[in-house]
């Protein structure tokens, strides 16, 4: 079974920043051509410049227009051709108490996170069923195992991006794809650091000491990095993963296991 991605196309999301980036780097690495999606096109095409290999491209749209992405996504493939893989990632709602939020979050989130996976998924399935090859993987959250405090919408957001997933993979299986939801843990990106900023400003404490506090809650007694999320990634994306189907990967440093 070959971990290599040589030849394989992948349309990476959120791509600029994190995780998203992160996977772009390594999968570029393991041979992919590689298609950025983003909102901002001065970071697509700083990240661009440092992928290995050639024949990658970007899309710069706003994933809070589903429309627009799922039109662009289209137009790009119609020039370029199918994708072996797409990769789900976007930028997590805002946090606050489930009680306190109001219906727009919800719509807000929904739009960003379900409804434009969903575009994606559409869009790329039919190429992929012509390949015999596909991999769709979503960047989720452990909120989907265990919800997480002060993030209300979003963790009602991920539940359902998760079963959405999850009732993919059992429609696509016979197709060659599979589908299956990454769930990083406290991860080192700018969505957490904002967290853990509003945090410590709500505990009446340092960052520092929320990092600390944040990092005891983790049997490994630190933060994760997304590289160590892109290689997970990686792997779901090669022919080795050709039998794993509708699955969570919790990685989260044993963040559960205390």
């Amino acid at each position: 079974m070959k971990l290599s991605l040589e030849g394989k196309r992948a349309l990476i999301c959120g791509s600029t920043d994190g995780i998203g980036r992160a996977c772009a780097i390594l999968m570029a690495e393991r041979g992919a051509h590689i298609i950025l999606a983003a909102r901002n096109e001065e970071k697509i095409k700083s990240v661009m410049s440092n992928l290995a290999g050639s024949e990658h491209s970007y899309i710069c749209a706003d994933f809070d227009n589903p429309d627009d992405l799922k039109q662009k996504t289209a137009d790009h493939l119609a020039e370029t051709g199918s994708v072996h893989i797409l990769m789900n990632n976007t930028g997590g709602p805002h946090g606050g108490p489930l009680i306190e939020a109001e219906a727009e979050e919800f719509e807000v989130a929904f739009r960003r996170h379900l409804i434009s996976n969903h575009y994606l998924s559409q869009s790329v399935v039919p190429g992929m069923k012509k390949l015999g090859y596909g991999r769709i993987i979503n960047i989720v959250s452990t909120s989907v195992r265990q919800v997480i405090p002060g993030l209300g919408v979003s963790n009602t957001i991920r539940g359902a991006v998760a079963q959405w997933a999850k009732t993919l993979a059992l429609e696509l299986g016979s197709d060659g794809i599979t589908v299956n939801n990454v769930l990083p843990g406290y991860t080192n990106t700018e969505r957490l650091k904002e967290l853990l900023e509003k945090w410590a400003e709500n505990a009446g404490i340092s960052y520092e000491e929320m990092v600390e506090s944040t990092s005891k809650k983790i049997s490994m007694r630190r933060i994760g990095e997304p590289e160590e999320i892109a290689s997970i990634v990686a792997f779901l994306s090669s022919d080795a993963a050709g039998y794993i189907n509708g699955s969570d990967f919790p990685i989260d440093g044993g963040r559960f296991g205390l």
